[in-house]
């Protein structure tokens, strides 16, 4: 349980005698190894925490000093016992936190204690070790409850004795016991509208009848058959959660019902109109046989039309990821006039085809990915398709192409994935439709593509021209830089997040100056043995360096417009230089720069792997020798050889001295011809 208080509350924090702290007329007294409550505290306390101590009993006279009290947690105590005069002075309590404590011990005292509270609204029991006998009783006469939480208990089986009296319940959360049956143990909660039965053992539902239901999550069973009782009864449930179970088939749902949310992620859920090797299954059936005491009933469905009885048309969310459907019974779509989000990703689809007639006019999100996909059906006519789409997620299947024009009538797309697609991008206008590509060229709502792993051998001729990409994600193509870059000049101006990891850049092939608007870039893993010089005048929010193999980084990198702008900079797994560390020191007093994988960056000196904060003395010696003394050494060793060649010249001329003087003497010796 949590409290808030709001930025305009006048009273400031204070300490009271008992060390806890107070605000107003609330108490908290959280983990001060009390082993009793204080009774020194206000006594117009009406909000008391008292989590994290190691209180083990509650007595008769704990709470006599606070009457105004409606607001007790004891979370996290060694509590044991609480006497059965413990709240006679705490009539107006309304919640009561109790988490994660030993009452299994004596729970039969604890629970003539709860009896003498008329007014309590909020129990949570969970973490005490609680049978399902041992909840009955706590509860027996807590006719005012409605949110009891019994979680991470010791709970088998429950009954109809189980919550008989708690007829004003609201909320029950029974998540993460061991429940394996269920025997009509809600029927009498008729103002039930949350269930919560995570984390347990169900292995089905079968004759489900809670018509006052609004929210049910059964996920992470062992469910294997959910079957909704039938009839014409309206039911309120609008969220349904059957994630992580061992679903075969896809649920009978109610006739009539106002589902909005309807969660079937990891199961095994897969549909029998044909098998994928074409084999109809149009006159199979499969016989549920239900006992229930001494009746018994037969009901017979058929395995291809699983849903002829379910009304889906209120349906917004349907996520069906993670199962081993292969395809779609004929309409499925069809019966979800208001659905806005589909997810179909991690299946078997080879092949996915959008309603001829209104296809999925609502829909914002279609989520397709990881699937074996060689095909996307879709009708392009003269009506929109899929007019409200904003996501549509593709990457991870077999395609190549996507049917013409698809985007032509697509009004919303903001964010298109088709990695690790074999895809190409249409090069010239008009070759969309011979072409095994994909034209994005005009769609001017698209701001997010993904293109990673897609074998691109190169852009040219424009492919992004009339878009208004914000993010593009190249990574992953090695070859995707090979062709003509005139494929930056459309992105320019919009542009801000550009990923080109492991696409074999070069540090000339691309003049990043002119995209003034690049906010991230990542150019990690492309073996860079220098730092691209067009860098240095971007304004970079973000830009990602690691695995290249750069020896360092330009020295006034921290001084130069990109450094100033710079708040995020990933440097490791480069083969930095150990004496050359100038532009490492000037990052770090860069203000404002974080370096993220800084403990992982290291530089090289010699064969040794060393981190560049704290290099050792011998180190740094070596380095001061290398660098500071280095034209001293230059001198030194330039210092001979001009000796022995100066040396060298005046031997030679004493030597030749004579004839040389001869020589001059002679030629310049001649009469005049005049």
């Amino acid at each position: 349980l949590a409290v808030g208080w709001g930025s305009g509350m006048d009273a400031a924090w204070a300490t009271s005698p008992g060390g806890c702290e107070l605000v107003q007329s609330i108490m908290d007294c959280t983990g001060r190894r009390l082993s009793s409550i204080p009774g020194n505290l206000r006594g117009d306390t009406e909000e008391l925490f008292l989590d994290d101590n190691t209180i083990q009993v509650l007595g008769n006279a704990s709470l006599l000093l606070y009457p105004q009290l409606w607001h007790l947690s004891l979370t996290r105590n060694r509590l044991e016992l609480i006497e059965p005069g413990a709240f006679l002075s705490s009539q107006g309590l309304e919640v009561l936190s109790l988490t994660d404590n030993l009452l299994f011990t004596n729970y039969s005292l604890t629970a003539a204690a709860l009896s003498a509270l008329p007014a309590l609204r909020t129990l949570d029991l969970a973490g005490n070790q609680l049978r399902e006998d041992m909840v009955s009783v706590l509860v027996s006469n807590l006719s005012s409850l409605e949110s009891l939480s019994v979680a991470r208990n010791i709970i088998m089986r429950l009954d109809s004795s189980i919550f008989t009296n708690l007829t004003q319940l609201l909320e029950l959360n029974l998540e993460r016991n061991y429940i394996f049956e269920i025997d009509n143990a809600f029927e009498g909660l008729q103002r039930l509208q949350r269930l919560n039965i995570a984390y347990n053992y169900l292995p089905c539902l079968v004759g489900f009848g809670l018509t006052q239901l609004r929210v049910l999550n059964v996920s992470n069973n062992v469910i294997e058959w959910f079957l909704t009782l039938q009839s014409d009864e309206l039911f309120e449930l609008e969220v349904l959660d059957l994630s992580h179970n061992r679903l075969l088939f896809f649920p009978a749902l109610p006739r009539r019902s106002r589902l909005r949310s309807l969660l079937l992620q990891d199961n095994r859920m897969s549909f029998y109109q044909r098998l994928p090797n074409g084999t109809s299954l149009a006159n199979v059936t499969v016989q549920f046989l239900i006992i229930d005491g001494n009746s018994t009933n037969i009901t017979t469905v058929r395995l291809w039309d699983e849903l002829c009885h379910s009304n889906l048309s209120s349906l917004r969310l349907l996520d069906m990821s993670q199962n081993q459907v292969w395809g779609l019974p004929d309409d499925f779509l069809a019966q979800m006039p208001s659905l806005t989000h589909l997810k179909l990703n991690q299946n078997c689809l080879e092949a996915f085809h959008l309603p001829e007639e209104d296809p999925l006019a609502m829909l914002t999100e279609l989520d397709l990915s990881q699937n074996q996909l060689v095909e996307l059906g879709v009708k392009v006519g003269t009506g929109d398709v899929l007019p409200n789409l904003q996501l549509f997620n593709l990457s991870t299947n077999r395609l190549q192409a996507l049917p013409p024009g698809i985007f032509t009538h697509t009004r919303k797309i903001t964010t298109l994935d088709l990695s690790r697609n074999r895809v190409d991008l249409c090069p010239q206008p008009g070759e969309a439709e011979s072409l095994p590509c994909v034209d994005i060229r005009g769609v001017e709502t698209l701001t997010h593509l993904s293109l990673a792993g897609c074998g691109l051998q190169g852009l040219s001729s424009r492919p992004f021209q009339g878009t208004s990409l914000m993010h593009l994600d190249l990574s992953d193509n090695r070859r995707v830089l090979s062709g003509d870059p005139g494929w930056l000049q459309d992105l320019v101006l919009t542009l801000r997040v550009l990923s080109l990891r492991n696409t074999s850049l070069s540090p000339t092939a691309v003049d990043f100056s002119a995209l003034s608007s690049l906010a991230r870039l990542d150019l990690s893993g492309n073996s860079l043995a220098a730092f691209p010089a067009s860098l240095g005048a971007l304004r970079l929010r973000s830009l990602d360096l690691r695995d290249n193999c750069l020896p360092a980084l330009p020295p006034d990198v921290a001084r130069a417009p990109l450094g100033s702008s710079l708040r995020e900079l990933y440097l490791s797994r480069n083969p930095y230089n150990c004496c050359t560390l100038g532009w490492w020191d000037a990052l770090q007093r860069a203000e404002g720069l974080r370096v993220p994988d800084g403990p992982q960056v290291t530089c090289r000196h010699g064969s040794r792997a060393l981190s560049p904060g704290a290099l050792p003395e011998p180190v740094l010696r070596s380095c001061r020798w290398r660098t500071a003394d280095l034209a001293l050494l230059y001198l030194v060793l330039a210092l001979p050889t001009c000796l022995t060649l100066l040396v060298a010249f005046v031997v030679v001329f004493l030597v030749l001295k004579e004839k040389l003087l001869k020589m001059v003497k002679s030629r310049c010796g001649q009469s005049s011809p005049y």
